[in-house]
This record gives C-alpha cells, sequence and structure tokens, in this order.
C-alpha cells in the first residue's frame, strides 16, 4: 500500500449522509427503513452521527422526530453548537424536504462505511505482518477475526418468506390466505395449551433450556403449529441458525423424514412425495425468518412494526435466542446484566405494542449441572434477574434421557422395568404463570426429526 493510497480519503458520500438525517426529521417513520441498517458510527461526518444518534434516541423513547427535537437532544449533550446549530439542520432539511428514498440512501451510508472498515482492517493486517510475530497462525487468526467482525456488523438482511426457501421443493404461484382473527396462540400441543390456555396476546414467555435440549425444536414447532393450523402470521428471528436451517429442520418435522437424509438428499421416492407435500403445506403457511447474526433491541422492535405494518397483523414472534441480542450499548460487555434487563424490557414493551406473544429462548446456567437431579429452576436464568420479573411465563425444556444413562436409571429406579426408561420423554415445566397455574407437561421429542409432539404410547413402528 503506498502513501499515495493512504493518504486518499476513504469512501464516503456526505450528501446521502444528509439525506438520511433529513429524512428522519421530517418523516420519523422513515426510521423503520433504516434503524437496522446503520449505526452512529457509520457516519463518515461524525455530526452527522451524532443527529442521527440523537434521532434514535428520541424514536427509541417514542418521543417526537423533528428539528426541534433533535436540537433539543443535541444541546442536552453539548453538541448542537459542533454539529453547526440550528443553521445545519435548517439547511439539510431544505435540501431535502422529503423522505422518499430513505432506505437507498442508508444503503450507500452502509456500503461507504464498510469500504472504511475495510480498509481499516486491511491496514490494522498490513502492521500485523510488518511486526511478523513468529506464529504465523495468529496473524491469520486476528486477520481472520478482523474480517468476520466486519462481516458480522453488516446488517443487510431481511425477512426472507418460507416459500422463497422451500421454491426448489415447490414450484407454484403464491396464494392469498385469509386469515382469521385470533384471540390466543394455541401451542398445537394439548396438554400444554389446557394449562395456559394458549398464549394471550401482550404477554412474554421465556423458554428455557441447557444447550442441545431442543428449545429451538420446541418454538420452532408452536412456530409451524400456529402458522399451519390457526393461519397465524408468525414472525422467527434466528440469531444462532441460518433460515435454511430452520426451513431444513421444519421440513424434517413437517415430512417426517430423517434430517440427516433431508440435508444430504438421500430420500426415497416414497419419501420425496412426502417431502414435496410437505413443502406444499409449509409453503402456505404465513412464516417469515430474520437470520440476521447480529441484532439489537432496537433493530429487532423496528423490523417487527415493519412486517407488522406490511402483513396487517402479527400474530408470535419467536427470538432464537435472547442472550445473543445486543442491547442499548450495540453489543458492549461491560454491564450484561444491565444489558439483558433493557432486552427484556424491550420485548415485553413490543409484545404490549404490538399485541403480539413473544417467546424469547433462553440459555440455562450451568449450576443446573450441578444438582441432582438437574431440575431447571427460575434462578438457572442466565445474566439476569429481570428476566423472570419482566416475563408473564416461564416454561423450563427438561429430558432425563439427557443425563441418566439405561443403566443408571436401572439402578435408582430397581422397581420399574427397563422398557419405562424415559427415552425421548421431554418435561416442559411451566415455573411461571402470571394469570394461571403453573405445573409440568409430558412431550414426546423424536430426536431424528428434530420435532416435538404430544406423548402418545410407544409402538414398535415408532422409533427415534
Amino acid at each position: 500500500m503506498t502513501l499515495a493510497q493512504l493518504e486518499r480519503l476513504p469512501p464516503h458520500d456526505i450528501e446521502a449522509e444528509e439525506a438520511v438525517i433529513a429524512s428522519l426529521m421530517v418523516d420519523s417513520q422513515a426510521m423503520l427503513a433504516v434503524v437496522g441498517i446503520l449505526k452512529p458510527y457509520d457516519f463518515f461526518r461524525e455530526k452527522n452521527g451524532w443527529i442521527y444518534d440523537a434521532c434514535v434516541s428520541l424514536w427509541n423513547r417514542d418521543e417526537v422526530v423533528n428539528q426541534i427535537t433533535v436540537a433539543h437532544e443535541l444541546a442536552t449533550r453539548d453538541q448542537l453548537e459542533d454539529a453547526g446549530g440550528q443553521t445545519y439542520l435548517s439547511d439539510v432539511i431544505r435540501r431535502l424536504p422529503t423522505s422518499l428514498g430513505v432506505e437507498f440512501y442508508a444503503r450507500i451510508v452502509k456500503r461507504d462505511a464498510t469500504y472504511r472498515g475495510l480498509i481499516h482492517a486491511a491496514t490494522g493486517i498490513l502492521q500485523m505482518a510488518y511486526e511478523a510475530p513468529a506464529e504465523i497462525e495468529t496473524v491469520f487468526s486476528r486477520a481472520e477475526d478482523l474480517i468476520q467482525r466486519l462481516r458480522g456488523g453488516e446488517n443487510f438482511r431481511d425477512f426472507v418468506h418460507i416459500r422463497q426457501i422451500l421454491e426448489a421443493y415447490l414450484e407454484q404461484d403464491p396464494e392469498e390466505i385469509a386469515r382469521i382473527e385470533l384471540s390466543a396462540i394455541q401451542t398445537g400441543f394439548s396438554d400444554l395449551d389446557t394449562l395456559l390456555t394458549g398464549l394471550k396476546r401482550s404477554d412474554l414467555i421465556i423458554v428455557g433450556a441447557r444447550p442441545s435440549v431442543g428449545k429451538s425444536s420446541f418454538a420452532l414447532g408452536i412456530a409451524r403449529n400456529a402458522a399451519i393450523m390457526q393461519r397465524a402470521n408468525v414472525a422467527v428471528f434466528s440469531l444462532e441458525m441460518s433460515s435454511e436451517q430452520l426451513a431444513t429442520r421444519l421440513l424434517s418435522a413437517e415430512s417426517g423424514v430423517d434430517s440427516n437424509r433431508l440435508r444430504l438428499g438421500q430420500n426415497t421416492e416414497i419419501e420425496e412425495r412426502r417431502v414435496v407435500a410437505a413443502a406444499a403445506r409449509l409453503s402456505e403457511a404465513n412464516i417469515w425468518f430474520d437470520d440476521s447474526p447480529t441484532l439489537s433491541a432496537a433493530e429487532l422492535r423496528a423490523k417487527a412494526r415493519r412486517l407488522a405494518g406490511e402483513s396487517k397483523q402479527l400474530d408470535l414472534i419467536v427470538i432464537d435466542y435472547l442472550q445473543l441480542m445486543q442491547g442499548e450499548g450495540g453489543g458492549s460487555r461491560e454491564n450484561r446484566v444491565q444489558e439483558i434487563s433493557y432486552i427484556s424490557r424491550t420485548l415485553k414493551g413490543l409484545a404490549r405494542e404490538l399485541d403480539v406473544p413473544i417467546i424469547a429462548l433462553a440459555q440455562l446456567s450451568r449450576a443446573i449441572e450441578n444438582r441432582h437431579p438437574p431440575t431447571p429452576m427460575l434462578s438457572d436464568l442466565r445474566d439476569s434477574g429481570s428476566i423472570e420479573q419482566d416475563a408473564d411465563i416461564v416454561m423450563f425444556l427438561s429430558r432425563e434421557d439427557m443425563h441418566t444413562s439405561p443403566e443408571q436409571w436401572a439402578q435408582q429406579n430397581p422397581d420399574l422395568p427397563e422398557s419405562a426408561y424415559p427415552k425421548g420423554v421431554a418435561k416442559v415445566i411451566v415455573a411461571k404463570h402470571r394469570n394461571g397455574p403453573t405445573g409440568t407437561v409430558e412431550l414426546r421429542f423424536r430426536e431424528r426429526l428434530a420435532k416435538f409432539e404430544d406423548w402418545v404410547l410407544r409402538t414398535d413402528d415408532i422409533r427415534d
């Protein structure tokens, strides 16, 4: 990299930056189009980033966003004068008095910010190479980390309808599905619905479990049941798995075809027909995926609002999972407890605002593994006690066959036959129910399909 190259101004577009902040001050609804794309540090001109941040802060507090309120917000931060005062705010609005095209301008700003990030990363890699550490793998690791962080910061992903993901299996034109008004969302699990009387609108439902117990499959099962059985509009925010992986899981559960065989394309002719039929049913379901790997509470709120406006009404939101979300600080780990508290409050507020139940999955702490038996408790919720406080319902998933072998179980239960070993038995423990009873429900977990279903007596033709 030559000196001349280093001295060049990095990529930027001041006109696009000014168009974004002007749009927000003349139309606060424009925030829905840009908050999931831009961060304050994406602006090349620092004062434009300050103005954008002031707009976002006002919007997050549900306050009016216009020239006057933005100026007041900047003044409280001692930034108004350095940002150019009322004169600069008036000038940018005068040059662009409409919010049309705000998303286009935002993507220009994000593109240039990404290019600047690449330049910064390249400079860092260059410096590491000149320092020539003894371990070349260290350089590779740090370089990859720089690029990965930059890639992870991009948030160009948006909702993808399940029809688009499954169109390889089913080629047909989409049809408009007539919806029915839903007072409560049924989970599709009979005993659980009896206990909860369905998932009430405006409720925040926390589903906690240790890794690999099946909380993603459980939540996907509820999403599938609601979308197909009740014709509900369902949004799934997945920070851990891609939309393709989620769709494959749903397809496996719906078709009854082993997920590994499905991924490898090893279906028999009969299985292929089942897959095609399952894809047809799922394609008609109103399930929407957002698999952005980095997602803040504000971004989720904006995306949910936008989808609710486009689909007229959302009926269920699923988040997988809560601890992967970023709080107000954009992912700062300085005070994770505070950050999780902010996220849980935001989710509860969003549930009330959109009048929709929100299922948020949560990881449980390792403390559970030191208990015998390892039955989950409310205190096992990681990072914050506010999760328990904000939640209307807290459910835990537990599978005895994950921590007790058949031999251990036989020793602990000498009076029971070996056939009574709880293989595939999943307990759903309702530990908190703000408006109803608590209790425990047993479901069957079919591991090869990653599917939960109502418990039935075992038969020889049902095997996992």
